[in-house]
């Protein structure tokens, strides 16, 4: 897995991750929410800014299968996906990742048949290298 570079501005989303929790980046003026994190609001340029708590849950908005994995490191894990995943509670929100069978499965754990544009998802928070990295589960339904 390659390991996120961790900055001032996005440091608390890994904090809040590590205890299990998928927050997002919110104006403390105008409310909006903003992902990536980033100093600056793009809507009303304050600098105030808070972490909104989300429910967790997703739709599927985009995914790929790599063929042949783009990178050596993953070409042990072939075939799997990378999903973009739409927050159900902050639908302007997307968050890369890969949709696996459970918390901890290799990221080809999931038949790529079973991946749908809208698929419900829900987050699960899995430990690699040190770090609490989301994932995502097919809901059923």
């Amino acid at each position: 897995m390659l390991t996120p570079v961790i900055d001032e501005d996005g440091a608390p989303f890994w904090e809040y991750a590590a205890r299990g929790e998928l927050r997002v980046q919110s104006c403390a003026d105008c409310g909006e929410l903003r992902f990536p994190p980033r100093p600056c609001c793009p809507h009303c340029r304050s600098f105030a800014s808070a972490w909104r708590l989300m429910s967790g849950r997703g739709r599927i908005w985009s995914y790929v299968l790599p063929h042949p994995p783009l990178l050596p490191e993953y070409a042990a894990q072939a075939p799997y996906n990378a999903v973009l995943v739409e927050l159900v509670d902050a639908p302007r929100i997307r968050l890369v990742g890969n949709v696996v069978a459970a918390p901890g499965a290799p990221l080809n754990s999931v038949d790529p048949g079973r991946l749908r544009i809208g698929a419900p998802v829900r987050v699960a928070f899995t430990e690699v290298d040190g770090l609490a990295v989301p994932r995502w589960l097919l809901e059923r339904g």
